[in-house]
């Protein structure tokens, strides 16, 4: 069994920067991954680790920074845009495939809710 936790998110301005983070328990030495939720859009994946590996969509390389240390994954979140409202969740242990698909992923937070303002 393994646990998520995530936090960090709030109301911030755009061109802004938050940080995510999501403690983990039980089972934390796989692949972990962020995604987010847009209202009204299905979750999407956004940046993956795994054993110090990262990988990113192409639309946010360079803003976003996934990292971990210890049983924590965060994500760094530079120069926001509305865009990037949502709900962001992360998740572990992935089934291989596609990591940027949820059904790809097997245990996840509940989430934590990030408003961009313009």
């Amino acid at each position: 069994q393994v646990r998520l936790s995530e936090s960090g998110g709030e109301e911030v301005q755009a061109g802004g920067s938050l940080r995510l983070s999501c403690a983990l328990s039980g089972d934390t030495g796989g692949t972990k991954a962020w995604f987010r939720q847009a209202p009204g859009k299905s979750r999407e994946g956004i940046a993956r680790i795994s054993s110090g590996r990262t990988a990113y969509v192409d639309s946010l390389k360079g803003r976003f920074t996934i990292s971990e240390k210890e049983n924590t994954v965060y994500l760094q979140m530079n120069d926001l845009e509305p865009d990037d409202s949502g709900t962001y969740y992360c998740a572990t242990i992935f089934r291989g495939g596609d990591w940027r698909l949820d059904s790809r992923w097997t245990y996840w937070g509940q989430g934590t809710q990030v408003t961009v303002t313009s």
